[in-house]
């Protein structure tokens, strides 16, 4: 683990001290975790415009998935 210098507003600095605290950690504990769920979010991001161009170049066809359709159960009894 490397040790870096950062600067914040007091305005966050005293929110994440108030935060931690309830959390019963410590400040870099806190701010490790939430940039670890900040960069997952932007992965997950990432993942959905790439998927999302995917199928914009190509696209589903209008009968991809009827052959299935007859397999799904519906929950009809």
């Amino acid at each position: 683990m490397r040790t870096i210098e950062i600067t914040l507003d007091e305005d966050l600095l005293r929110e994440i001290d108030r935060v931690a605290e309830q959390l019963r950690t410590s400040r870099s504990a806190f701010t490790r975790k939430a940039l670890r769920e900040a960069l997952a979010r932007h992965r997950s991001k990432e993942l959905e415009i790439e998927h999302r161009r995917g199928y914009e170049r190509q696209p589903v066809s209008a009968d991809e998935f009827s052959a299935w359709e007859s397999e799904h159960a519906w929950g009809d009894g």
